[in-house]
């Protein structure tokens, strides 16, 4: 007893060390007590969904692997106000993953799959209620592989606390700066002084020029076909949204029959 009395104090004190630490590493116990999280859920309140999104990015980027309600919150606002199916799939996988119990997770499965069907509808020739032949099933899983490796990209450059490494392309093609502008005609110069008595026919005045047509002037950007293009990914890369595909689209129907066109190595204009 007397060596027990002796080492309780010791006890308590390595106790305390230890939650002390544990307190340094989560100040907040539970996800929903993060300030950033409660900012978050208070913009939200207001209709500023786009500063809300920040703030439980933030959670999500402080805790981990422990913030399943900050990734629902961010897969609701992509799928209802920024009208993002494929990061909204993402966080809601996120969710199902972290908590595949909970009673939340069975709601954002009938969401992901709201959020494919509203993927389907950019699609061309998919009309709802009918199913994709087998290739394009697997295009589309592919594409949407692509997107998730590209939003958790993102993902790490938040938690690091420096900005997404800008999505670049070997295949981007850099066009030279468009020529001088062309000069205009120039009369030509009166004929020199004849000695007398010699005659000259005179010279024939030199056609004008046609103006350069719109088609023949020097284009924009280019971008060549690379493995896993879409016309959305390669809106967001040089627009920063993928909202532009259909104007890439509408810019290239001279080398595209369909939307789906995208052969490797095919050049695109960017509009």
């Amino acid at each position: 007893m007397r060596r027990l009395r002796l080492l309780l104090p010791v006890l308590l004190g390595l106790l305390l060390m230890a939650g002390c630490s544990r307190n340094e590493d989560y100040p907040y116990a539970t996800e929903i007590d993060e300030p950033a999280y409660q900012r978050g859920k208070s913009l939200e309140k207001q209709g500023r969904e786009q500063e809300a999104l920040s703030e439980f990015l933030k959670v999500i980027a402080k805790r981990g692997e422990d913030a399943p309600e900050s990734h629902i919150e961010v897969a609701t606002i992509y799928e209802q106000h920024i009208k993002d199916p494929i990061a909204a799939i993402y966080h809601y996988r996120k969710f199902i993953e972290l908590r595949p119990n909970d009673q939340k997770a069975d709601l954002a499965r009938q969401h992901i799959a709201a959020c494919m069907r509203d993927f389907a509808r950019t699609l061309p020739g998919q009309p709802l209620g009918v199913g994709m032949p087998q290739p394009d099933l697997t295009d589309v899983v592919a594409r949407l592989q692509k997107e998730n490796d590209d939003l958790r990209a993102e993902l790490a450059a938040v938690r690091a606390a420096q900005p997404a490494p800008a999505r670049t392309s070997s295949s981007e093609v850099a066009m030279p700066p468009p020529g001088p502008a062309e000069s205009p005609v120039r009369a030509a110069p009166p004929p020199a002084e004849e000695p007398p008595m010699i005659t000259r026919a005179p010279l024939a005045p030199e056609p004008a020029r046609p103006a350069p047509s719109p088609s023949s002037a020097a284009p924009g950007r280019v971008h060549t076909v690379a493995k896993g293009d879409t016309l959305m990914n390669i809106s967001q890369r040089y627009y920063g949204t993928r909202s532009k595909w259909r104007d890439i689209y509408s810019a290239n129907r001279d080398v595209m029959k369909s939307e789906n066109d995208l052969k490797i190595g095919t050049q695109l204009k960017i509009p």
